[in-house]
């Protein structure tokens, strides 16, 4: 089969698609012939070295951790899915012909496999991370970074909950941020006062990295409700740093539940072929992305 690897860490020339060995489901694994996956920022983060504590890995490595596709293998123990059916879950390797999944559910009717692949990791994490900096219903969230496919989610999700949420992204998504119910505003100089003129917040979410944790800690008043899922040294301000996926079981079948009901949707930025997996680390590292990028296999 093919498959994108990479047998050293570093900048998005070191990624290959090479010829490789199918992989095969083991007990309580899925295998499916893969038809698309998701470009996760954690992708790039993992094939530059950054996180090797949470992802621990030897190389040469495959790269990527949602797909969506067909089963075609059933490992021993696993119930309620068969060869054939179509799925969108959580693996690994999943830049190839044929993935292994840990995690999976049934995709919704009417979804595309390119847009299934764009939803497990980020609903899972927006879940997590809403959790996780325990807000709730009539409270404010502050997003910043929300255009993205985590965003995107979080912002669905808070509104489903009762949850007001101020969202930051560039000048071109202030009116996305809008149509996904969020009070818009831009980041950049003088932004941390523009949310201030907007209203309270409770808690907050850094889902983008661009130095701003000490702003949101003034902002909401407490590091202990501010959770960061892109900048490392968020810790040294007392602030959690959230980079452990598979933390809620529940999330796919979740995830399409809220589909099903017209209550999450996650548009597709950019579809790639396999082969120019480098191209879409590069456009995901470059940020300013709305919804999500996918490799169509």
């Amino acid at each position: 089969m093919k498959k994108v690897s990479f047998a050293e860490f570093g900048g998005p020339d070191v990624l290959r698609l090479i010829d490789a060995e199918e992989p095969h489901a083991g007990p309580g694994r899925i295998r499916i012939a893969v038809r698309a996956a998701g470009v996760n920022p954690v992708d790039w983060r993992i094939r530059e070295g950054q996180v090797l504590s949470a992802h621990p890995l030897a190389l040469p490595s495959g790269v990527g951790l949602d797909a969506s596709g067909v089963v075609d293998e059933v490992g021993a123990g696993v119930e309620g899915v068969e060869v054939g059916d179509r799925v969108f879950g959580e693996g690994s390797s999943t830049y190839a012909e044929f993935a292994v999944l840990a995690a999976w559910a049934r995709m919704p009717r009417g979804l595309t496999f390119e847009e299934a692949a764009g939803y497990p990791s980020v609903v899972e994490t927006a879940l997590r991370v809403i959790r996780e900096v325990g807000v709730r219903g009539g409270e404010t969230l502050l997003v910043s970074g929300a255009s993205g496919g985590v965003g995107s989610a979080v912002l669905q999700i808070a509104r489903e909950r009762g949850i007001t949420v101020i969202g930051t992204a560039g000048a071109a998504n202030q009116d996305y941020l809008r149509g996904l119910g969020a009070l818009a505003t831009t980041y950049g100089e003088g932004w941390a006062e523009r949310v201030r003129s907007i209203g309270r917040v409770d808690a907050a979410l850094d889902l983008a990295g661009s130095g701003v944790i000490r702003e949101l800690v003034q902002l909401a008043g407490n590091p202990g409700r501010v959770v960061s899922i892109a900048d490392l040294d968020a810790p040294k301000l007392g602030v959690r740093f959230s980079g452990t996926a598979g933390s809620v079981p529940d999330a796919l079948a979740e995830a399409a539940s809220l589909i099903s009901r017209g209550k999450l949707h996650i548009p597709v930025e950019k579809a790639y072929p396999l082969a120019d997996a480098a191209s879409a680390h590069i456009d995901s590292q470059a940020g300013h992305t709305r919804g999500r990028r996918v490799l169509v296999v």
